[in-house]
């Protein structure tokens, strides 16, 4: 560990203050107690601190796994967290020492994107019900359908309920965070709009004495770990296997994208993939044995590190630091926290994950990409996270596929007894049938140009089919000229047999 300096100590602070209430809301919408988020910090900071493969690079709980581990802790039991957790760490580390770490950025932009928007559209609709201290529905398509339901709960106060109340803190927190960002005071630009937002809307409810939800705080250091029991191993189902993968291939690629987007940002030291890859598989391995919430590179807390003046690993190990000290010295203020507060931080981390302007990006490029977007996100909303990373995969696959296999023909009549034929795309075998069929269409006699420049791909079925169609047509009377020059898959031999 190099010498500490003033920079990574001040860069350090600030990334503890941007931690600290994602750390407790992320848990929170994980359906987890809060303090298993902040153990998830400690470790992400000082443990992958140390080992990180990406220096400036900052661990913890992220909002993109909150869907995933919500679903296991309801499905399985908060009991068998730690053992998805440590099982998703060890597949990490084992990509890692395979030497794996670049191949989890061979995702298509809009798989990720459509992921970390249907990510943002559950956490919205579900930390929407807890923002008025409601019950969050089942389902993802449930909660976007009964916010109108929280809404009149958090406006029209009946039966002595405080629905109304949580439901002005909330409120109040979310107009802190939109004015902080807008307005804040350039001497406190480091100072993080999420925690001014806790500790006004914390002291507001505190003065009026509301009588809402508050953040539940484990009465012995000793109840921030829960240590998973190992012994119903053998009851393990094949549903929660593929849980585990999905962890860990979900967390690894959110992992890698904030690892390339931190590189961006600072021209110091270039991250190691791999050895990334390994250092988040022993942070997580050592989560799932205290029973936390599995981490990932984050590129808020990175980005905050970079911003402040971070210049090594300390800053990110000493930010782990603040976190243990804070949980060790004064747990009790976390008692004073209404819940409705994180609830509202994470709405706000829900309406950015879903980021409209991703979707024109998108769209300026292909329709393609924003039909795997649109699937991906419907897909994560009516059904599940894994159900929806995997449609939307496969269509950018079959898209990918389509791509290559795809061949366009189109003739066009010149006059004066000429015709083209303009080949694009790929010509393989899977096209003799289109190729033939066109080409039996040009009338007899004429002067025939055929383009094979735009060609990406001609393989030797193809080649074959069109040097009998110039042989055979010729012989009738018509004249076939060939266009190769710029196909570059053709061999030297061919282009010679064309040219005779």
């Amino acid at each position: 560990m190099k010498t500490l300096n003033k920079k990574d100590a001040m860069a350090s602070v600030v990334v503890f203050l941007v931690a600290l209430p994602l750390c407790m809301g992320i848990a929170l919408a994980s359906g987890v107690p809060p303090a298993q988020g902040i153990v998830t910090g400690v470790v992400g900071g000082i443990l992958t601190g140390l080992l990180s493969g990406a220096p400036l690079q900052v661990s913890g709980p992220a909002a993109g796994l909150t869907v995933l581990i919500y679903e296991i802790v309801q499905n399985y039991g908060i009991e068998w967290l730690g053992v998805a957790v440590l099982g998703a760490g060890l597949l990490q580390f084992v990509a890692g020492r395979a030497g794996l770490g670049r191949a989890f950025q061979a995702v298509s932009p809009a798989v990720i994107k459509g992921m970390l928007a249907g990510i943002g559209v559950l956490i919205l609709s579900c930390q929407f019900h807890v923002m008025v201290d409601d019950k969050p529905r089942s389902g993802g398509l449930a909660n976007l359908l009964s916010i109108p339901e929280s809404i009149v709960k958090g406006l029209t106060p009946s039966d002595n309920s405080a629905h109304h109340l949580a439901a002005m803190a909330g409120l109040l927190t979310l107009l802190t965070i939109i004015l902080w960002e807008k307005f804040k005071p350039r001497k406190l630009s480091l100072v993080p709009a999420p925690l001014v937002a806790i500790v006004v809307a914390t002291g507001v409810v505190a003065f009026a004495g509301w009588n809402i939800s508050f953040v539940s705080v484990p009465s012995a250091i000793g109840d921030f770990v829960k240590i998973p029991q190992f012994g119903g191993l053998e009851s393990m189902s094949l549903s929660f296997l593929f849980s585990v993968v999905a962890l860990a291939f979900i967390a690894s690629a959110e992992t890698l994208l904030c690892t390339t987007a931190t590189d961006a940002l600072h021209d110091g030291e270039r991250a190691d993939y791999n050895k990334e890859l390994k250092a988040q598989g022993i942070g997580n391995m050592v989560c799932g044995v205290l029973g936390a919430l599995p981490m990932t590179g984050v590129i808020v807390r990175s980005s905050a590190n970079i911003k402040a003046g971070g210049e090594t690993r300390n800053s990110a190990i000493l930010h782990g630091v603040w976190l243990a000290a804070f949980v060790l010295l004064i747990p009790g203020v976390l008692a004073y926290i209404p819940t409705a507060s994180l609830a509202a931080i994470l709405v706000y981390i829900g309406y950015k994950l879903i980021d409209v302007q991703a979707i024109k990006n998108l769209s300026a490029y292909s329709r393609w990409e924003v039909a795997v977007y649109g699937l991906t996100l419907t897909a994560i909303v009516t059904t599940d996270l894994l159900t929806g990373v995997l449609a939307g995969i496969a269509l950018s696959i079959f898209r990918t596929v389509y791509s290559l296999c795809h061949l366009d023909v189109r003739i066009d009549k010149l006059g004066a007894g000429k015709v083209e034929v303009n080949l694009s795309g790929a010509a393989t075998f899977l096209s003799l049938p289109k190729i033939s069929a066109q080409l039996e269409t040009i009338e007899k006699g004429r002067e025939v140009i055929v383009h094979l420049d735009k060609l990406l791909f001609l393989d030797h079925a193809c080649l074959e089919l069109i040097k009998e169609f110039q042989r055979l047509y010729e012989r009738q009377g018509g004249k076939v000229e060939m266009e190769w020059t710029q196909l570059a898959q053709l061999t030297r031999d061919d282009k010679l047999r064309l040219a005779v």
